[in-house]
Order: C-alpha cells, then structure tokens, then sequence
C-alpha cells in the first residue's frame, strides 16, 4: 500500500447475508463496476447509528427489502483494503478500507419486494445463488471476506 494511503483509517460497515426459504444466498450486480462481479448488500455505518439499525438501513436503501429476520451476527468483523487502484478515489479518498460487521438474516417476503430502482441505485440486477457459490464473482479484494462468510453458512 502507498504510504500516503497507509495511515488512512478503515470505514466501518455492515453486511447483510440475505437468505431465501431455499437457503440461497441474494446477490446483486454493482453499478458502478462492468465487469461480471456480484456482491451482498453492504455499507457504512451513520453517525450515531448501530451496526444492526445500519444492515437494516442499508438492505432498505439499496433493495427496498424491509421482511427480515436475523438468524445470526457474525461475530468477528471483517476487514479489507482496497486495491491500490482505488485508494483515494473510493469512500472521497478518505478510507483505505473498510471493516464490516455481517448479520445472517432470512428474507420473510417475496420476490415483488425487491427492487433496485431506489433513490440512489446501487444495483443493476441481482439473484438467488446458492451458497458455495458466493465466492464465484466477488471482486478480487473481497474474496477473503466471502470465503469467511461461506464458511460460517456451511456451519449453520
């Protein structure tokens, strides 16, 4: 990592670990990347706000789903550091990475619930993937943390 970026905090966020009564996994397909890498809703975490309030807010925000329920927290957080590519682009160049706090939760609605036209889209399209799957398009700087979450899935 370039010294200058070294000393830049991590960004605290949450992840949420959607699944479905078939116990698949809700990935989606980000904007503002082109290529074929999927990814679990995520974000930061607001001043004054709660990991578990902040999952909520942003699987709202980013996929207007709201009938959840929380299976499990992970208890470990997770962090990782952004690719030199984006140092200083991503986050307005303030964090060199992030470390989240995941929540499991089941999706209690249906399919008509999810829609990524919200206020300000995230998402271009998404899916129901199945588990040991969730690692197959990830970018490549968050592999690790998908590896993690799948093996505390496979566990539950």
């Amino acid at each position: 990592m370039d010294k200058q970026f070294s000393k830049l905090p991590l960004r605290k966020g949450v992840g949420v670990v959607l699944l479905n009564n078939n116990n698949q996994v809700f990935v989606a397909k980000r904007i503002d990347n082109p290529n074929d890498f999927w990814q679990m809703p995520q974000g930061g975490i607001d001043k004054n706000e709660n990991s578990f309030n902040a999952a909520l807010r942003e699987l709202k925000e980013e996929t207007s789903i709201i009938n959840v329920k929380l299976i499990k927290e992970i208890q470990e957080e997770i962090t990782y550091n952004l690719p030199q590519n984006l140092l200083g682009i991503i986050w307005k160049g303030k964090f060199k990475g992030q470390t989240q706090k995941w929540y499991i939760m089941r999706f209690l609605g249906d399919d008509t619930e999810i829609n990524l036209k919200t206020k300000r889209p995230e998402f271009l399209e998404w899916k129901w993937v199945n588990i040991e799957n969730i690692t197959d398009k990830v970018v490549d700087f968050k592999l690790h943390v998908y590896e993690k979450i799948k093996r505390v899935l496979m566990n539950l």
